[in-house]
């Protein structure tokens, strides 16, 4: 019987999930990038380990993986994006929270997405319509919830809006601080945790159109009925890019209104 794409997704995000959690607190051999960052052998196995059940399942299927760039042809239709590792900084310190991402792009559209949480044995998953985590083979339904208040920033590199916005300044905003309670988890398993109802919202800037970062954890919130935009409210992956992920339309309001208190001429608000 020939596997769904949603299966296989979450298969793939298994299947390097495995990986990361039987190297977890072994020797890692670092691979420099640029700027400080790095990969590890971890990175470059699991990404193996989900391509090789990728390509068996859709050999003719394109994909983009964090560590081993494109492979496919540039025409198609079926993009796999796939991030190994989300986290690798807090992996190589041993510290747990890492997520491994699975998304398939159709055309313009995410239709299928994973995110598996390797130690806590979770994937975050959707199918394009809802949203799900499974845990020991049992599928519940994803509801997000602003109840806890808890907002993850995520303050890494590129600031494409810099010097008009920078997430940063979030944290350092008195409205910011008397309405929410601030999180960097430096992983993208917190925007996973947005659409399962345990952040309130989450921020980041960048261009993410096609990203192995965050395409699985947009998907999920997406499906899962979250609020989502870029950094000014406007459609994601238009104007000025970011994301801004919330559990409810209130959450999201009052987020915009802060992120706006922060532009004035370009410049830091006083």
């Amino acid at each position: 019987m020939s596997i769904t794409d949603e299966e296989l997704a979450l298969t793939a995000a298994q299947a390097g999930a495995a990986v990361v959690h039987a190297k977890y607190g072994a020797a890692l051999t670092r691979f420099e990038k640029s700027a400080g960052d790095f990969a590890t052998d971890a990175d470059v196995e699991a990404e193996k380990a989900i391509l090789d059940v990728i390509r068996t399942a859709r050999p003719d299927d394109a994909v983009t993986g964090e560590e081993g760039g494109r492979t496919g042809g540039d025409g198609a239709e079926r993009m796999w994006l796939v991030d190994p590792l989300c986290g690798t900084l807090n992996y190589a310190v041993r510290n747990m929270l890492v997520a491994v991402n699975v998304a398939l792009r159709v055309g313009s559209d995410i239709t299928v997405a994973a995110a598996a949480d390797p130690f806590a044995g979770e994937v975050f998953w959707t199918d394009g319509a809802h949203a799900y985590v499974r845990r020991d083979g049992v599928d519940e339904r994803l509801t997000p919830s602003s109840g806890s208040r808890l907002v993850d920033v995520n303050l890494d590199p590129p600031f494409p809006n810099e010097p008009s916005f920078r997430a940063v300044r979030l944290l350092a905003d008195p409205g910011f601080a008397e309405r929410f309670r601030p999180r960097v988890v430096s992983t993208t398993l917190a925007v996973a945790w947005v659409a399962a109802g345990r952040r309130a919202a989450y921020v980041t800037d960048g261009h993410l159109r096609d990203s192995v970062h965050f395409a699985s954890g947009i998907a999920l919130c997406q499906a899962a009925g979250c609020v989502v935009t870029g950094i000014h409210g406007q459609p994601l992956h238009t104007g000025a890019g970011g994301l801004v992920v919330a559990a409810d339309r209130e959450t999201h309001s009052a987020l915009l209104e802060l992120i706006g208190s922060r532009l004035a001429s370009g410049r830091p608000h006083q």
